[in-house]
This record gives C-alpha cells, sequence and structure tokens, in this order.
C-alpha cells in the first residue's frame, strides 16, 4: 500500500510532458437502469460524435449499458443476455477507434456470482479484450458482493498503441480514502508492477457532499505516483435514491489536471493529454453541489418513473418551501403545484408565506381546507374516543387528512406527491406515518434541518424566492394552539450535530455526549432514532446527499434492543 502525501500537482502550471499526445473521449452520459436500447443509444452517438472529432479512444461509465445499479435485476432471465446482445449491437457499429464500454458479463464458471462488472473493448466490429472488476464494494449503498463474480486476473491490453490498465471504480480507491481496508490488496499495486502507459477507469461513483474533491485529489495522487496519464469516466443522472454527479477526469503524467466534465449533467468531451494549456481548478461548492443534485435527483426520478408533473402541500414552512423551490428549478413551474391545506390551527401568516411562495415560483396554487373533514373526523370519533382527552391522535388526524388530500390530487391529476420532511425529523420521528409523509418521493428526507436554512438562503442569492418570513419564523407544524417545534425537540442545530455523530459517524452515546453534548439529550435523541425505525422504512425514497442516509445505505433492523 502508499499514500499519497502532496495534492500540489493539481494546482502547478503545466510542464510539458514528453509522452504521446492522447486524444481521449470522455461519454459522461445518463443511464436508466434496464434500459439497454436506451442507453446503447446514447454509448453510440457519443461515439460517433467522439470519433469524428478525432478522439483515439471512446470511455463510458461503469455498467453503462445495462445502467447502474441493476441490482437483483441480474437474476432475472434474460437481463445478462440482453446486455450481450446490445454489447455486440455495438460492435458492430465500431471502427478503428476502440470504444471501451461499461457492461454486465456472464460469468461461465459454474461456481459464484451469475455475472462480472466488466468493460469490454470493441474495436473494428469485434470485441478485442474484457476487464472485470476486481474489488467489489459490498458496504454503505454498495451490494456488488452479492450480484458479481471479482476479477480472477489483472488486465492490460492496448488501446491506441499503449499498455493500458482497464480498472472499474472501486478498483482505483486506495484504503485510505475508504472507511477502512476492505479489501488488502490495490489494483494500483498491479498497475505499478504492470508498467502501464495508460489508465482508464469506468466508474458510477454516487454523489455525497465532499466527495467530488476527494476523488479528484486521490486520482492525481495515482497517476502521480505512477508518472501514468489517468483518464476516469463518471456516470451522470439520478437512479432511485442514488446521484451520479459525473465530473469525469483526466490528469497527465504529472498528476495534473488536464480536464473535468460538468458535474450533474451529461457531457462528451474530447481532451487532450497533455493539454494546449493549463486547466483551469474548479472549486467545489458542498452547498451548491447538494442543491444541484437534489434537482438532478428530482428530475431523473419523475422521469425514469414515467411521470411529468408533481403536487406538493404548502405548509408555509421552510421544508415545503425548499421543497417547492427545488421541484421548480428541476421540472419548471408549470410542472409543479402547490396545495395550502389550512386546518383549526393555521395561522394567516403561513396561508399569506404560501401564497407569496407561488408567486415568486409562478406556480399553481389551490386551497383545500381541512377544517370540515377534521370536524366531521372527531364527529365520527366522539363516542369511540370518549373520555380520552385530546391529544397527539388529533394532531395526526390533521396530518392525514392533508395527506389524504394530496394522493386524491395525485391520482386525479396523474402528479406524483413530493413530501417535505427532513432527515431531522425523519430521524427522531417527528413526523406523521399515512400523513406528512405521504408520497412518491421524499425529496429533502437527507437534508439536516440547518441544512435545509442554508439551501433557503442559497436558493435566494439573487433574490428573493422564499419568503423572508418563511425563513425567519421558528418552525411549526402547526397542529394545536401555539405549537412550536422547539416545545417537543432540542434546538435543530443542537440536533442536526448529535444527529451526525450518532447516524453518520456511529459514535456511541456517550462518545457522543463527551463531544459537549447533554447526556439526556443524547439519549433521547438515540432513543427516538432506534424506535422510529418502523417509520422511516415505510417512508417514500430520498434522494442520498450525506455520507449516511436512512435508506438504501443504512441496513436497521426494526424489531432490536441493541442500545449503544
Amino acid at each position: 500500500m502508499f499514500s499519497f502525501q502532496s495534492k500540489a500537482s493539481l494546482l502547478s502550471t503545466l510542464i510539458p510532458q514528453p509522452s504521446t499526445l492522447l486524444n481521449a473521449g470522455l461519454a459522461q452520459i445518463n443511464t436508466t437502469v434496464g434500459d439497454f436500447a436506451g442507453n446503447t443509444g446514447k454509448i453510440l452517438r457519443a461515439y460517433r460524435e467522439l470519433v469524428k472529432a478525432g478522439a483515439d479512444f471512446v470511455v463510458t461509465p461503469e455498467l453503462a449499458v445495462c445502467g447502474y445499479p441493476p441490482m437483483d435485476l441480474v437474476f432475472r432471465s434474460g437481463f445478462i443476455a440482453s446486455a450481450e446482445r446490445h454489447v455486440n449491437a455495438l460492435a458492430v457499429d465500431t471502427g478503428t477507434v476502440p470504444l471501451i464500454v461499461g457492461t454486465v458479463e456472464p460469468n461461465p464458471a459454474p461456481q459464484g456470482r451469475p455475472c462480472h462488472n466488466s468493460a469490454v473493448v470493441l474495436r473494428n466490429g469485434q470485441r478485442v479484450a474484457v476487464a472485470h472488476k476486481s474489488l467489489l464494494p459490498t458496504y454503505d449503498v454498495f451490494d456488488e458482493g452479492r450480484y458479481f463474480e471479482p476479477a480472477q486476473k489483472f488486465t492490460v491490453t492496448q488501446v491506441a498503441g499503449l499498455r493500458t490498465g482497464i480498472t472499474i471504480c472501486e478498483d482505483l480507491w486506495t484504503p485510505e480514502y475508504l472507511p477502512r481496508d476492505y479489501y488488502g490488496h490495490s489494483p494500483v499495486t498491479q498497475l505499478e508492477k504492470a508498467g502501464v502507459d495508460l489508465i482508464l477507469n469506468l466508474s458510477s461513483s454516487p454523489f455525497e457532499a465532499g466527495k467530488p474533491a476527494k476523488r479528484r485529489a486521490m486520482l492525481s495522487g495515482i497517476a502521480e505516483h505512477l508518472k501514468t496519464p489517468l483518464v476516469y469516466v463518471n456516470l451522470v443522472g439520478g437512479n432511485d435514491q442514488l446521484v451520479f454527479d459525473g465530473r469525469s477526469l483526466a490528469f497527465d503524467r504529472n498528476g495534473s489536471l488536464v480536464a473535468e466534465l460538468a458535474g450533474f449533467r451529461a457531457d462528451v468531451a474530447l481532451v487532450k493529454i497533455p493539454p494546449d494549456a493549463p486547466f483551469p481548478l474548479v472549486e467545489h461548492s458542498d452547498l451548491a453541489d447538494i442543491h444541484d443534485a437534489l434537482v438532478l435527483g428530482l428530475r431523473d426520478y419523475l422521469a425514469k418513473c414515467g411521470f411529468q408533473q408533481v403536487v406538493i402541500g404548502l405548509s408555509g414552512g421552510i421544508d415545503s418551501a425548499v421543497t417547492a423551490a427545488l421541484a421548480v428549478a428541476a421540472l419548471g413551474k408549470v410542472n409543479v403545484l402547490g396545495v395550502t391545506m389550512p386546518g383549526p390551527f393555521s395561522s394567516p401568516g403561513s396561508i399569506n408565506d404560501s401564497i407569496a411562495l407561488a408567486r415568486h415560483l409562478g406556480i399553481d396554487c389551490q386551497h383545500v381546507a381541512i377544517k370540515d373533514a377534521f370536524g366531521a373526523m372527531n364527529e365520527q370519533l366522539r363516542d369511540v374516543f370518549s373520555g380520552h382527552p385530546p391529544d397527539v391522535t388529533e394532531e395526526n388526524l390533521q396530518s392525514r387528512l392533508r395527506g389524504m388530500t394530496l394522493m386524491a390530487l395525485s391520482n386525479k391529476f396523474n402528479r406524483m406527491v413530493i413530501s417535505t420532511g427532513n432527515k431531522s425529523e425523519l430521524a427522531v420521528g417527528y413526523c406523521t406515518i399515512y400523513g406528512d409523509m405521504a408520497g412518491g418521493l421524499a425529496l429533502i428526507s437527507d437534508v439536516p434541518k440547518m441544512m435545509v436554512y442554508q439551501l433557503a438562503r442559497y436558493i435566494n442569492r439573487h433574490g428573493e424566492i422564499i419568503p423572508q418570513n418563511t425563513i425567519d419564523k421558528p418552525p411549526s407544524a402547526e397542529l394545536r394552539a401555539d405549537q412550536k417545534d422547539q416545545d417537543t425537540l432540542p434546538p435543530y442545530e443542537v440536533l442536526d450535530e448529535i444527529l451526525r455523530l450518532y447516524v453518520e459517524e456511529q459514535l456511541t452515546t456517550d462518545e457522543v455526549a463527551a463531544r459537549g453534548f447533554a447526556a439526556d439529550t443524547v439519549r433521547w435523541v438515540a432513543h427516538k432514532v432506534e424506535t422510529n425505525e418502523y417509520k422511516r422504512q415505510q417512508a417514500a425514497p430520498g434522494i442520498k446527499v450525506t455520507s449516511k442516509a436512512f435508506g438504501i445505505g443504512r441496513r436497521v433492523p426494526i424489531a432490536q434492543k441493541f442500545r449503544a
């Protein structure tokens, strides 16, 4: 193993290199899982465009033919065979310029998983080489050990006349950039021993805040250490809970960055290595990235699930306001419907703030009061509830009437309901199952409350979109008289940091308390997190933007007694 100490080469002025000039074709495309025809169509269009521009070779993202992650679809009859057919069809359309394409390949051995995660080199109508992924991540959001058989040998092949090491995503993630050393060996060491002239990496690396800069530093260090040009092509687009940010990269043999493709959109580019001029280093903003990830995740989730429009309940609060603004950025104002649903405890200011938000966004806003329905429900339950004073039951009735209203509008107008709960609320169960949790996508469910405020200010950076009163007023569910969130919860700045340490860093309650938090508060938060797992496992999927989201990357039993 080796580690990379200095990343100064990222900022260094480009020094002319004696190495052969390469014209690398990077096909950073947005794929859909299982859409073989659509995906290969995008690959072929990018290939033709880049060949026409003078590419020496063209590289796609990981599993570009079938989409990433295919999960249990690989066990479906015909899935792997369909991938083979489409790769063969792509091969027919290739000429002298090689196309290195990510796909699933069948495992011919009678033992092991059914397929490999592979990169196939196509040229002159033929498959001329294949490389299989060596390191199969099986942690956090990844479960590749369930599906793929790892490579049995390291592949070096000729690409554009150079001895080329073809790697796939995790193969280049060295131990110091992983949560721990999962593998005990590194393909980077094999690349060094093989003495390759070029490294290619086909990747589907999901976004989380801070990750783009980490990737760039890691790959720069590898290129610098091995004195080898490196081309990294990453997937872009949203697939269920994951968003892939693209930002494909190329480095010269000194580890200097020579190209970085667009973030959060498809991009096809011809990259010269070494370049004609130094490449300007682009600094990444975590907040802007989170905003763009949520926008792309929502847009692709709707499109890939066959929806075009959404409906959102507007409460006058910060969460629904940010959700609506993100939806307009993703889908356009004509595709977003807001609904105010005032109840007996709704303040006039909340209704006015909702109307102002809708006006700023340019969206239609419908008014559907739930007061009469709430009265009817209370009357219906009067005899059953006799002798029991009003409590959280009546509060949740209001939330569930709103959820039912939104679902009725969803059914009638074929609009997906976007729920508006944030990560802080979802963590401690400050949400109503079958009420405000109802919906097809929980857009901001991985966004802590304080980050929601940051996003609101970011959305308002060029002028007021979210009303200032929405940002300034104390948050309230308005389900009882004079209710405030902080009547029930710790201050959000305290809650969010405890949740980050307990959920994302996975520290014990004692370890969290040792960071300066009241032990009773920490234990209360931890108890709420553990006892509300049943709610979260019935929640709509959300878009992952932090290191540990509730959903695909966190698997906790509902019925369990472990506490720490």
